[in-house]
């Protein structure tokens, strides 16, 4: 693989690292208040209440169950997430770093290189009046094929067996 696809698909990663770091974030951030002052919602109907009352007391398993904790499953400690994902993008940004690092370092400025490009675009452009010779004399060629083939099978359909 050539350095520009590396370096292409760096970028990829470190967008689909970032994607996910902000989402991760997002959903795991805990509620925050607005404002002191922003109004409490406002209480649940009493039909929601008697609802409430004849459910289930919370007890530790129907608890447990609802609302898995961090301290139950360590690879979702909201704490060190955060840590984790900055790590690893940090990580893919040294490699993106590195990669542009080994990129060929352009020799004689931007003025050597404006001549290296018009150089390749006379070779380009070259290459190119060639090609389209070459297609001319191939559709030149096809014809007469064509016409031949149609030669053919037009002699092929007049003869007529001898009686």
């Amino acid at each position: 693989m050539d350095i520009i696809s590396q370096l292409q698909e760096q970028v990829n990663t470190i967008a689909a690292i970032a994607f996910n770091t902000f989402g991760t974030l997002q959903r795991d951030a805990p509620p925050v208040r607005l404002s002191p002052n922003y109004p409490e919602p406002p209480a649940p109907a009493a039909g929601a209440s008697a609802a409430t009352a004849t459910a289930a007391p919370p007890t530790a398993t129907n608890t447990v169950a609802a609302n898995p904790t961090t301290e139950e499953s360590p690879s979702n400690n909201i704490a060190e997430q955060p840590k984790l994902l900055s790590a690893e993008l940090v990580k893919a940004a040294k490699q993106f770093d590195a990669l542009v690092a080994a990129l060929p370092l352009s020799e004689g400025g931007e003025e050597a290189q404006l001549t290296r490009i018009a150089q390749l675009q006379a070779e380009n452009d070259l290459v190119g009046q060639e090609l389209q010779k070459q297609l001319e004399a191939a559709e030149k060629e096809l014809k007469q094929v064509q016409e031949l083939f149609n030669e053919a099978a037009d002699n092929c359909l007049n003869l007529k067996k001898p009686d």
